[in-house]
């Protein structure tokens, strides 16, 4: 039974480094538009991973102009994800950071890690 769920589950996308919540990330996103297709990158801060087999996420907030926030959830393993960078990693003692969607300007630094 376990072999015929395997085969029919998508296979994990290999540009996708281990990733961490609080992670300072950039995504970039396949958007087709018409018959074109092209990148779109998006920055911002891992607020939250979920895991659960086939349908992990993961959802990265960013402070878009005039400073509002915007969060946008992916799927680990969509076709659609190019790529993840990831950029630094942050000390966070949570599994959830929903605390930052409170928070703006300086209050929403995370304190960085050097390891």
């Amino acid at each position: 039974m376990t072999d015929l769920l395997k085969s029919v589950e998508a296979p994990s996308n290999p540009n996708i480094p281990e990733l961490r919540p609080g992670d300072a990330v950039s995504v970039h996103v396949r958007i087709k538009e018409g018959e074109r297709e092209r990148i779109q990158e998006f920055k911002g801060t891992i607020i939250r991973l979920r895991h659960g087999g086939v349908a992990e996420t993961f959802t990265v907030r960013r402070i878009a102009s005039n400073g509002i926030g915007v969060e946008r959830t992916f799927l680990l393993r969509s076709p659609r994800v190019d790529k993840v960078v990831v950029e630094r990693h942050s000390q966070v003692r949570r599994a959830q950071l929903y605390y930052l969607r409170g928070r703006t300007g300086k209050a929403t630094r995370l304190k960085q890690k050097f390891n």
